[in-house]
């Protein structure tokens, strides 16, 4: 008994697993109800990118980390989550008609027609002032909304237009990245390093060349028309980007890690300089799965690869040995 054929404009009601191709296997189902398909507006799952606003508190050591700056760093997460969910629904509100013809994009909420557009653009609105509201609650109140404000000037910019224009897209991919990482530190009053900025910079364009890398052979492999800024693109570009940034940020690291390690004494010194191994690493592993074109969900990589979480950890017990522990046994 053969299945009902869904046109574009009806909503998909009945559940049509699907895979992602060559991006992260992942089963896709429409929402079940209207609040499934509000909550999966959100994308909760890309919250983990906001981990990001973590690094420079973490990074500047044992001094600047306090009760106070947790909170900072705490409230800048919820910000950014507020900020990029209200961006995620404005996003797919706009992309409706071109989310039906993806072959996983159509389970999305508005696209499956779960979620109506008039409310997705009104969680919308709340979740902004929401956002802006908030950051004013930081220690550097201002700064910290300033910073959301340029992301959601930004992204909103991308949303109406500016995707479609090739090498823009994935810079205001990137800038998306690299304001989380800045967040923290700017929500905290925490003075940001040159370094760590460039870092932040390339590691941000690396994922977002990426991630249009993975888009592109997804798009030559099923016949898709996933986004018109990839008509600007070629493989042989795309990894051009993706490499120059990777180099980048390795050597940005190495030039960090050996001025950290030059600042402190003992012990301290030769962990800032470990911490590139594991770094380095993780950088050679995601970089192989942006080559086979899994590079498409950088959060579901996180979520998923076990090689890779275990190398952050190793990162991380490495700066918790340098910042955090050895000027204490030292002291």
């Amino acid at each position: 008994m053969s299945h009902p054929h869904h046109s574009a404009q009806e909503p998909l009601l009945k559940s049509e697993p699907h895979t992602e191709g060559v991006d992260v296997p992942r089963t896709k189902t429409p929402p079940k109800n209207l609040p499934d398909a509000m909550i999966k507006g959100l994308r909760p799952k890309q919250w983990v990118k906001n981990v990001l606003v973590l690094a420079a508190p973490l990074a500047a050591g044992m001094d600047a980390l306090n009760g106070r700056t947790l909170a900072d760093v705490a409230l800048a997460f919820v910000v950014f989550c507020f900020g990029a969910s209200a961006i995620y629904l404005v996003n797919d509100a706009r992309d409706i008609e071109s989310d039906r013809q993806h072959p996983t994009k159509r389970f999305r909420p508005i696209a499956s027609g779960m979620l109506p557009l008039n409310l997705a653009y009104g969680m919308a609105a709340v979740l902004i002032v929401a956002a802006i509201a908030l950051s004013l609650l930081a220690t550097d109140g201002v700064a910290l909304a300033s910073v959301i404000g340029i992301y959601i000037a930004l992204q909103l910019g991308y949303c109406f237009g500016w995707k479609h224009i090739p090498v823009i897209d994935i810079a205001l991919v990137s800038s998306g990245f690299m304001l989380r990482t800045m967040a923290g530190g700017v929500a905290a009053d925490i003075q940001l390093s040159q370094w760590f900025l460039l870092v932040a910079a390339f590691g941000s364009l690396f994922m977002a060349s990426g991630k249009r890398y993975a888009e592109l052979k997804l798009a030559e492999e099923t016949g898709a028309k996933i986004r018109k800024a990839l008509e600007g693109y070629t493989a042989t570009y795309l990894r051009f980007v993706w490499t120059l940034s990777a180099t980048a940020v390795v050597m940005s690291y190495a030039l960090w890690g050996f001025q950290l390690s030059s600042a402190v004494a003992g012990p301290a010194a030769i962990w800032y300089q470990v911490s590139m191994v594991p770094f380095v690493i993780a950088i050679l592993r995601y970089a192989a799965k942006v080559d086979g074109g899994h590079g498409g969900a950088p959060d579901e990589i996180a979520l998923e690869d076990r090689v890779l979480q275990l190398l952050a950890l190793a990162w991380m017990f490495c700066i918790a040995m340098a910042v955090y522990v050895m000027p204490s046994l030292s002291g």
